[in-house]
């Protein structure tokens, strides 16, 4: 069983791994098939985040027939329905990582690939006096604050 966890590490669904990616394929909109919840049961063992081509080897190391293209096809869909946040820390790739269902940022350890989800955000008023200030209507933010997790400081 997969559980995929909020902020504070409780637990969201308590359900077999098949039907807690269908539900959460469905909570996102997004119709469902076998490909995409293979993509979503192995994106939620991931604890930080995964690219595309690692998640497809973990896939085909399963024995799942799934293609390179579909892999991406599917993050690509989750990320265009708010399922995923994505992550440019590799050099040429996104890296993927299933996200909460509350507005947030993250902390992304620049060393392992860590990644803190940061439910606070008083980011708000500086955002719009900002936007104003330059003609903007500031429609969202993303904040990545980027550097070394204390393990890999030491």
């Amino acid at each position: 069983m997969i559980m995929i966890l909020n902020f504070n590490g409780a637990m969201l669904d308590d359900m077999s791994t098949e039907n807690q990616a269908a539900a959460f394929l469905a909570r996102s909109g997004i119709m469902r098939t076998p490909q995409r919840l293979r993509v979503v049961e192995e994106l939620a063992r991931e604890h930080n985040d995964v690219t595309a081509g690692e998640l497809h080897d973990r896939l085909r190391r399963k024995g799942a027939g799934i293609g390179l293209a579909t892999v991406y096809r599917t993050l690509s869909l989750l990320y265009e329905h708010g399922a995923v946040d994505t992550f440019s820390h590799h050099a040429g790739e996104l890296c993927y990582r299933l996200c909460g269902d509350v507005h947030h940022h993250h902390l992304v350890c620049t060393g392992c690939h860590r990644v803190v989800e940061l439910p606070d955000c008083d980011l708000e008023p500086w955002v719009k006096r900002s936007a104003k200030r330059h003609g903007f209507t500031a429609t969202a933010h993303e904040v990545e604050i980027r550097g070394l997790c204390a393990a890999c400081r030491d």
